[in-house]
């Protein structure tokens, strides 16, 4: 199947039309950008070493690539990884898709970070910092101005985990700046308004809370269950997340633990439940949803990345993080979304949707 638009498109442009062709509307569309390539633009890359690999530049060549996830061995110096970055924007303006890739890292300061500089405190440090806001700012700013230096347009950060017990799963590497959740509200929504101001997109994490979990439990290695009541996991976790969306953050990603009191069955970024009712519907997040990595171990019962790709998209999820380092994972994602469009599985007009906010976010970014 492909869609009519000009050679040089936009995602929305193009989404826009698959419902029409999806529907019958445009029975014998022109040539233009297939459902594989608009796929990819919901798909998050990564790749291992220095270098970016020929297979990742011809899924930016091609059009079938949203952006790329860089990790600590991805950087030497910034001479090098400069290099890197040129050759992805190079392979992405080649490939008729407006839009700027999305090039995204955790730098979220003190031990997380993925590049060497700004934002040198952690959250806790920030948190017990004699003027605590005034850290948040000046951390914020940092990072943005530390990422914006080498080309990256998005931070996976702040963490607005509020933990619960000192040692914890959150607390052990310092990512939280406070057991008080209103503490947590305010210096999250200092970081990310101060980042944001530099250019570079906010991302909130992880909804709506892994601030309970205990030491071991690490939704990237096994699956997580947090029984948290309803109640306070409104009041207490969740709060952050309203004063986040309250001064504008770009994107929010989902947790991968379970939360029984919102839904028993499915992790939060499989969950309707969570995404659209939680999230969307009760907090009214409008900007772009993103998941927590696919190889996660937590989602070890849910098939492979391309079912968990599926899950994550029909859940309301709007890009999938494919931080394995192999290419071949974000193929794999990529060609699950289209043949799920195709077949009906996903809905061509909440795909549309999709594609809407994440060409704003990509519309206020370089």
């Amino acid at each position: 199947m492909r869609v009519p638009v000009p050679t040089r498109w936009t995602v929305t442009a193009a989404a826009l039309l698959l419902v029409a062709v999806a529907t019958g509307a445009a029975p014998n569309p022109p040539a233009g950008p297939t459902v594989l390539q608009l796929a990819g633009q919901r798909v998050i890359h990564s790749y291992r070493g220095l270098t970016p690999p020929d297979d990742l530049l011809a899924e930016i060549r091609g059009g079938r690539a949203a952006g790329v996830i860089f990790f600590k061995d991805n950087y030497q110096d910034a001479r090098q990884f400069g290099s890197a970055v040129r050759l992805l924007r190079q392979a992405r303006h080649s490939s008729g898709v407006r839009a700027p890739l999305l090039l995204m890292t955790d730098q979220e300061g003190g031990l997380v970070r993925r590049v060497p500089g700004a934002p040198e405190l952690s959250a806790r440090a920030v948190g017990r910092a004699a003027d605590p806001m005034a850290a948040a700012a000046d951390a914020g700013t940092g990072a943005g101005r530390n990422l914006a230096g080498l080309a990256l347009n998005v931070n996976l950060a702040p963490v607005l985990d509020v933990y619960q017990e000192p040692g914890n799963f959150i607390d052990r590497k310092e990512r939280s700046y406070s057991s008080d959740p209103q503490q947590v509200a305010a210096l999250g929504s200092g970081f990310l308004a101060a980042q944001q101001r530099t250019g570079v997109a906010a991302t909130a994490k992880h909804f709506p809370g892994l601030g309970s979990a205990a030491s071991a439990e690490n939704t990237d290695l096994a699956p997580v269950t947090l029984p948290i009541e309803a109640a306070t996991l409104r009041a207490v976790h969740e709060a952050p997340y309203r004063a986040a969306i309250a001064a504008g953050v770009r994107l929010v990603m989902l947790s991968w633990a379970v939360y029984p009191a919102l839904d028993a069955d499915r992790p939060a970024g499989l969950s309707p439940t969570v995404v659209e009712q939680e999230l969307r519907g009760r907090l009214g997040f409008r900007g772009v949803t993103l998941s927590d990595a696919l190889e996660a171990g937590a989602l070890q019962d849910f098939g492979d990345t391309g079912h968990r790709a599926v899950a994550a998209a029909t859940a309301g999820v709007d890009l999938l993080l494919c931080s394995s380092g192999d290419p071949a994972q974000g193929r794999d994602a990529t060609a699950a979304l289209a043949t799920a469009l195709t077949s009906g599985r996903l809905d061509p007009a909440s795909f549309t949707h999709a594609t809407h906010r994440i060409a704003d976010l990509q519309a206020h970014l370089d």
